[in-house]
């Protein structure tokens, strides 16, 4: 049986991977807001017309090379794609009656970003490889079982955290107990 697990460590950036990680967080709140926008547009001129998150993530290459957001290209685009699954997620549960009408977020509030793949954990010498950042050094506080699936690193009061999800395999648990 498979089982998921997540993990929170701070994390202990340098300067310059801090300056980056503000960037990544803004490019995805900026693509989140636009993504957004364009939906709430398209959707004001046919209601019936939803949209999917292949749709949205076609859009991004073209936000990309406007020269008036090129600046996008210096983020990784998994995170930028995952800004846009983020609100997929938000219009999917709005649609099912299981939460509000998705929100434009706000600079400071709830800046995070998710990286699904391309991450290396090196719990022997505290370090995670982050694309696009390096290698960073992290506060260790327990082990972390089983295969990194994705890491979102977030900041909340001036520090950055990353939150690390496993995935490893389980055995079912049998009680010892013969009666009911």
């Amino acid at each position: 049986m498979k089982r998921l697990q997540a993990y929170k460590f701070e994390l202990m950036p340098n300067g310059e991977q801090q300056r980056k990680m503000r960037c990544f967080a803004g490019a995805c709140r900026f693509v989140y807001n636009k993504a957004l926008a364009w939906q709430k547009a398209q959707y004001e001129k046919d209601p019936n017309n939803k949209f999917s998150y292949a749709t949205l993530a076609n859009l991004l290459p073209s936000w990309k090379k406007d020269p008036v957001t090129f600046w996008l290209t210096d983020s990784p685009s998994q995170t930028l794609q995952q800004a846009i699954k983020n609100l997929e997620t938000g219009y999917r549960n709005f649609f099912a009656k299981r939460a509000d009408f998705p929100r434009f977020k706000r600079k400071g509030q709830g800046d995070s970003f998710r990286y699904p793949q391309g991450c290396k954990l090196e719990q022997g010498n505290n370090r995670v490889f982050l694309p696009k950042l390096g290698w960073m050094r992290y506060r260790n506080s327990r082990a972390v079982l089983g295969e990194v699936k994705n890491i979102t690193i977030s900041q909340k009061n001036g520090k950055w955290y990353a939150s690390i999800q496993t995935e490893r395999e389980v055995q079912p648990s049998i009680h010892p107990s013969n009666t009911v």
